[in-house]
């Protein structure tokens, strides 16, 4: 028998008692299985603290509602002009209850009300949400409950006037990157923030980032580059300012004022010169060149060209004499560059212990040829890793693949480069995206940080992340050193992050604040560039259930930062990320025009979206249809 209920579904619904009973199976069976969840999470729900235990539930009932596929079901009730749970993270029981209520109203059945948060869930778990993102980052600034992270320069250090201008262009958390600097650099900039957010009577948090378990490539050898000094010209190609290098004993770190740069010479070469003199020399390109005493310096010189000059490592300087043969002078102490080796697709690539690393070697006597070489900073990778599994170096521009591992070494077949090569430099990460990586998150290193950490900051950074185990022993020692009070933010970074993230969160709850970043440089190589935006989705979801606030993180207005001219794509980005709590930019030039484009855009989105949720603010900019244009006859 079919019921005409018009009111609720239209003259033309073909909806009939059987197909609302389904619906209620279904979903009283979904209710089922979230208080099965909750059952079996009950150790986890114990650790909660006070202020998190209705999130641990929430979590508990979002992950089995997110166990099966609800796609078809969504659909039935989406006619039906119900909720399609769709946007149910920050209340999942309450949601559930509410449409299995209307739909026992449809079909004539009576309803008593379930979870006493059932009235007012929709409103309470949001709620909830912001109340975690105060604890954490502070009270949101006027306009926009977003919050802007903005990570320090190691020149905020020294410079209290930067961290003045961060601070008045919008920055609401300071992010100091505990892999790089020190203690004193890292109390100097914590201090600078805490009196410029005096200054200006609101507060800035402060996060401090551990460095974790980061596998980067070792040193490289190096390579002297050619010394270059050349005169300025106007546009007629006239000299107005010549070249000008100082010349210093070999060893000496003398500074020669007004030089370009300075090398180092023969001691007793360089005792003759005296203001006037003469050096002539044959440069790296075989022209002759002559350079002119114009002063000394102590034991060095100031000497000036009037055409460019190359000197590399094999040149000699002479003194010009017209009574004798000139005195030469071999050149030291050129400035080296940076070792880096250069790969393409089909390229082997040794990966060592430890070692200074080099280019591929020729075979020598009674040898073979060596293939290119580095070492890498955790030796304990080679524990794990397997034949077959991928490897990246340099945020994923060069990918290859273990082809062979031995006690010393990993021989890796290159497969991902560009056509003309990629340059491989020292300190660069590396991901093993397959591999088992069975590391502590917190390294020897950090945890003798903390103990400035804890003096320091306002929430600490847990970089790769991997477990309950990670979170609880940062959680521990946090408590022994007195800082129980302190946040806690987990990076997500890795595949094994990603997939442990429930268990973190849980483990996470313990603490009275805590929160997650989408560390989306490591995760993208970890995971796939091409999974990347459904993965940050997830994480968005599953810390909503929790009522965690996220912090959006890598490359945000990257371009802008550097440039000073941000690209469409990344606009784009920017305006996604204010369904976090917290947008994080990088340091860069144009850091100051970066906070306030990020600012106006957030302020701006501000009033179309919340969450998932789209806001149906006034279009103004569409007030009505203009009159049709009349129509000849």
């Amino acid at each position: 028998m079919k019921v005409k209920a018009d009111a609720v579904l239209g003259q033309d619904s073909t909806w009939d008692i059987a197909a609302c009973e389904a619906l209620i199976q279904e979903l009283w069976e979904i209710r089922e299985s979230m208080l099965q969840a909750e059952t079996r999470a009950a150790p986890w729900l114990r650790e909660a603290d006070p202020s998190h235990a209705a999130s641990a539930v929430n979590l508990a009932h979002y992950l089995a509602l997110r166990r099966a596929d609800l796609r078809h079901l969504q659909e039935r009730l989406a006619r039906l002009g119900l909720s399609s749970l769709g946007r149910a993270e920050t209340h999942v029981m309450a949601n559930l209850d509410k449409v299995l209520g209307i739909l026992h109203r449809l079909v004539g059945r009576p309803w008593t009300a379930l979870t006493a948060d059932e009235p007012s869930g929709s409103r309470r778990g949001p709620a909830m949400l912001q109340a975690h993102a105060v604890a954490l980052f502070g009270r949101e600034p006027p306009d926009r409950a977003v919050r802007v992270m903005v990570t320090l320069p190691s020149q905020a250090a020294v410079d209290e006037g930067l961290v003045d201008d961060l601070v008045a262009a919008g920055m609401d958390v300071a992010r100091i990157n505990c892999a790089h600097d020190g203690a004193d650099a890292w109390r100097a900039m914590a201090d600078s923030v805490r009196r410029a957010s005096r200054s200006v009577g609101r507060p800035v948090r402060i996060l401090m980032d551990l460095g974790g378990p980061k596998l980067r490539t070792g040193p490289i050898a190096g390579s002297h580059e050619v010394a270059r000094v050349k005169p300025t010209k106007d546009d007629l190609g006239r000299v107005t300012q010549a070249g000008r290098l100082g010349l210093r004993p070999a060893g000496s770190a003398a500074t020669i004022h007004g030089a370009e740069l300075c090398i180092g010479v023969d001691a007793a070469w360089l005792a003759e010169l005296d203001a006037g003199s003469r050096i002539e020399l044959v440069d790296a390109r075989d022209a002759r060149r002559r350079l002119t005493v114009v002063a000394r310096q102590g034991e060095g010189v100031l000497v000036e060209c009037k055409r460019s000059v190359y000197i590399a490592a094999h040149t000699l300087l002479g003194r010009a004499r017209q009574d004798q043969e000139a005195a030469v002078t071999a050149v030291h102490d050129l400035p080296v560059r940076p070792g880096g080796l250069v790969l393409h697709r089909g390229d082997r690539l040794n990966l060592v212990r430890e070692g200074l690393g080099h280019g591929p070697l020729p075979a020598a006597k009674g040898q073979r040829a060596k293939p290119a070489t580095i070492a890498c900073t955790l030796p304990e990778a080679f524990e794990h890793a397997r034949k077959g599994e991928r490897i990246w170096f340099d945020d994923g521009r060069i990918g290859g693949v273990v082809r062979r591992k031995t006690a010393a070494r990993l021989e890796i077949d290159i497969t991902q480069a560009r056509e003309a090569g990629e340059r491989l430099l020292a300190d660069k990460g590396i991901n093993l995206p397959d591999t088992r990586l069975e590391l502590p998150a917190l390294t020897a290193t950090d945890l003798e940080d903390l103990e400035v950490v804890a003096r320091c900051a306002d929430m600490v950074g847990l970089s790769f992340a991997q477990s309950a185990a990670d979170v609880r022993q940062l959680r521990q020692r946090l408590m022994a050193l007195g800082a129980g009070h302190l946040g806690m933010v987990l990076k997500i970074e890795t595949r094994r992050g990603f997939e442990h993230l429930p268990e973190m969160l849980m483990a996470a709850l313990a603490s009275p604040a805590t929160g997650v970043m989408i560390a989306r440089g490591d995760l993208a190589v970890e995971v796939g560039y091409e999974r990347l935006a459904e993965i940050q989705e997830e994480i968005l979801w599953a810390c909503e259930a929790a009522h965690v606030p996220v912090i959006w993180a890598t490359q945000v207005l990257e371009t802008l930062a550097k440039t000073g001219l941000p690209s469409r794509a990344e606009i784009s980005d920017a305006a996604m990320s204010g369904r976090a709590e917290c947008v994080m930019l990088n340091k860069g030039p144009h850091i100051l025009d970066a906070i306030r484009t990020l600012d106006d855009i957030l302020r701006r989105m501000a009033t179309h979206q919340s969450k998932k949720r789209h806001l149906m603010r006034a279009l103004k900019a569409w007030a009505s249809l203009p009159d049709p244009p009349e129509t000849a006859t």
